[in-house]
């Protein structure tokens, strides 16, 4: 058993701790950092998608159909009826754990020639792999990787007409729905008009949507399947090499366990830590002894982060790293993956992923980290970017690339 830690999280987070009651700030936004009252308002029939830009897309023609992220009600609940077969434990076991193995393989062997490899680089790209697999990105001309680092940047920006900075950024971001429309989901989208396949964008064809709306649901996919996954294998990598109990265990265990390790330093390390909803009615949000009614047309914030440390839900010493929680309510990783309607619906693949990935990257001999990584920060989700943590491992001749050291 590893030794508990209060200060186990690698990603310092200037918030109050979960538990706390709903409260409302001078801009007006309801905080919730309780996990009762944040659930309630995830699940809620009365709140609605809200941030991540949703309010930009109300100025799109209505005949353009707004990607499933952005979308409520009953529609949107039956277009995850019909996708959810993508992406079940069952789907996951019998369709990808192949692939996951063996795109594995092709990023550690990088590692494994070199000596010395940027860990964030070879999680994106398996990360990139298994989106495009699920999705169906199986055309692409060759620089992906290099057309969605440009289209998900460290330092994102903003858009806006009166400053020439966020007019430089719609105009890039411009050029950069450009380059993967026609490098990326267009070959995808023709392949498939002549010949269905079992993915997201043939079910999408069937559902007559223009390669315009298909191209919307391959960015909300990609940022929700790839960029947010790299992250969270960076993350959960870190804690491993920093922490030799606890890799030792993750060596030893058997795969439920290993999955319990990794959910539990997700529930710490949240990749999305900031939710947002709109009321479209009264929600009543539970508290400590009382109960706060937010009227119609109101923000929500739920911090994730806190909510994953309310003591309620996981019990004593929430900010440390323990394998021995009691089983509450709450799922294993808490409210890291949402929880409602829009309910993260890889869940199941990033976990297997993430623990297919670092199985075999601690198998390999002589496996290090050489340095640890460059912290950032991912403002629009409350969220972190994790760069130029380097790893080392022994090449096949038994010695580290001479060249990799300048």
């Amino acid at each position: 058993m590893p030794t508990d830690r209060t200060d186990a999280r690698k990603i310092n987070r200037d918030q109050a701790v979960g538990g706390c009651p709903v409260t409302r700030n001078a801009d007006g936004v309801w905080l919730v950092r309780d996990y009762a009252a944040a659930r309630a308002a995830l699940r809620s029939p009365y709140t609605v998608q809200a941030g991540l830009g949703v309010e930009t897309l109300d100025n799109l023609p209505a005949r353009i159909r707004r990607p499933v992220l952005y979308r409520d009600g009953p529609e949107h609940r039956e277009h995850r009826r019909q996708t959810a077969r993508f992406f079940t434990p069952r789907r996951v076991d019998e369709s990808y754990r192949g692939f996951i193995g063996d795109l594995a393989d092709r990023q550690l062997a990088v590692l494994r020639d070199n000596g010395r490899a940027d860990f964030a680089d070879l999680a994106f790209g398996l990360a990139i792999g298994v989106v495009c697999s699920v999705i169906g990105l199986t055309e692409s001309r060759p620089g992906l990787t290099r057309r969605l680092e440009r289209f998900f940047p460290e330092e994102f920006g903003s858009p806006g007409f009166t400053t020439v900075d966020g007019l430089y950024w719609m105009w890039r971001q411009a050029r950069n729905w450009s380059s993967i429309f026609l490098s990326d989901v267009r070959p995808a989208v023709r392949a498939r008009r002549v010949r269905r396949r079992d993915d997201l964008i043939s079910h999408l064809l069937d559902e007559g949507c223009s390669s315009v709306e298909i191209l919307g649901e391959c960015i909300t996919f990609a940022a929700a399947g790839m960029v947010t996954t790299r992250e969270y294998i960076t993350v959960a990598a870190w804690h491993l090499f920093t922490d030799e109990p606890l890799r030792d265990r993750y060596r030893t265990a058997e795969e439920p366990e290993r999955i319990a390790i990794l959910h539990e330093i997700l529930r710490l390390e949240p990749v999305v830590a900031h939710l947002l909803r709109r009321t479209t009615a009264p929600v009543e949000l539970p508290g400590d002894g009382r109960s706060v009614t937010v009227g119609p047309g109101q923000l929500i914030d739920i911090d994730i982060a806190a909510t994953n440390t309310d003591r309620a839900a996981v019990g004593d010493s929430p900010l440390t790293l323990c394998l021995a929680r009691p089983r509450t309510d709450a799922t294993a990783p808490v409210l890291s993956f949402g929880d409602g309607p829009h309910k993260c619906p890889g869940a199941t693949i990033a976990i297997v992923e993430t623990n297919i990935f670092l199985s075999k990257l601690l198998a390999m001999p002589g496996v290090r980290l050489h340095s640890p990584p460059r912290v950032g920060a991912n403002d629009a989700i409350g969220g972190y970017t994790l760069r130029n943590m380097i790893v080392e491992a022994d090449t096949p001749n038994g010695q580290r690339d001479r060249a990799g050291e300048h």
